[in-house]
């Protein structure tokens, strides 16, 4: 059954001065105005379009690409206040509105917010809130499995780290001391899910696989490239702080980046710290 505020490919059934209907299904023929048709289209193409109530309540298509979709959340910005509420700007022509009673404090024009997007029960209009604690239910259950690739979105910060949304339905935390790059409010980023605890809370991380590794790896001996004999004057014994600083990654990242250049001999580990094959020895050696 199709949805408004959802996307999918429907078939041109029908042309007319101001556009072309399409077959919607159980929504019946929805009409995709003129700007929005891709030259060339004939009858029984098929079309990829995002689908909307217009100003008159009536369901119409776009091929605009939206930023964001029903029973999703986005970090988008406010462009507009009125009586009704406050628009903000998802992509389309239309604005998209956060009433009053739905803004988790009142919003400023040019400043981007986090937002969950639904069907407003009384009109079935695409509506925002930022309200989503109460869009979030860890109760609900899921399927999700450690080392699982997931769609983050960060919303908040706690002593321990930076609370995310997870494929826009639950909540987890990735650690500070596991993170290794800016983090921001609002910020998409793909990860990966490190354990589901007892309690049902979620452990996240930003990143896993040999891509990772590999790029661990690369930056080691990006690094070491840089030195004048090829030796950093650090190990696996090392403090984290030095490695942190030096490469931007954890100590047991860098211990198991350092093992597979290791194996791959790259690198030899020295009583003193690590030195590129290719280099020459000095006389200590």
């Amino acid at each position: 059954m199709l949805k408004i505020g959802h996307s999918y490919t429907l078939e041109v059934i029908k042309r007319v001065e101001f556009g072309v209907f399409l077959d919607a299904e159980n929504l019946g023929e929805v009409l995709l105005p003129n700007r929005y048709i891709p030259d060339d289209v004939e009858l029984g193409d098929h079309l990829s379009v995002f689908l909307y109530l217009d100003s008159d309540n009536r369901t119409v298509a776009t091929t605009l690409e939206p930023k964001v979709r029903v029973g999703e959340f986005a970090y988008l910005e406010a462009v507009a206040n009125t009586d009704y509420g406050t628009f903000l700007d998802w992509g389309l022509a239309k604005d998209l509105l956060v009433p009053f009673g739905e803004q988790h404090r009142p919003m400023e024009v040019g400043t981007s917010y986090l937002v969950h997007v639904y069907l407003g029960q009384a009109d079935g209009r695409i509506t925002a809130s930022s309200k989503i604690d109460k869009f979030l239910d860890d109760d609900r259950p899921h399927e999700f499995q450690p080392r699982q690739p997931v769609d983050l979105i960060i919303a908040n910060s706690t002593e321990l780290g930076y609370k995310a949304i997870i494929n826009h339905s639950h909540w987890g935390l990735l650690y500070k001391n596991e993170v290794f790059q800016r983090i921001s409010f609002g910020q998409s980023l793909r990860g990966f899910i490190k354990q589901v605890r007892p309690d049902g809370r979620i452990d996240l991380g930003l990143a896993a696989g040999r891509e990772v590794r590999d790029k661990y790896a690369t930056a080691i001996l990006d690094y070491l490239h840089q030195q004048e004999d090829g030796f950093a004057a650090v190990h696996d014994k090392s403090d984290p702080a030095l490695i942190t600083r030096l490469f931007g990654i954890s100590k047991k990242a860098f211990k198991q980046a350092i093992g597979g250049l290791y194996k791959q001999h790259l690198i030899v580990i020295e009583k003193a710290g690590i030195r590129l094959v290719e280099a020459p020895p000095t006389e200590e050696q």
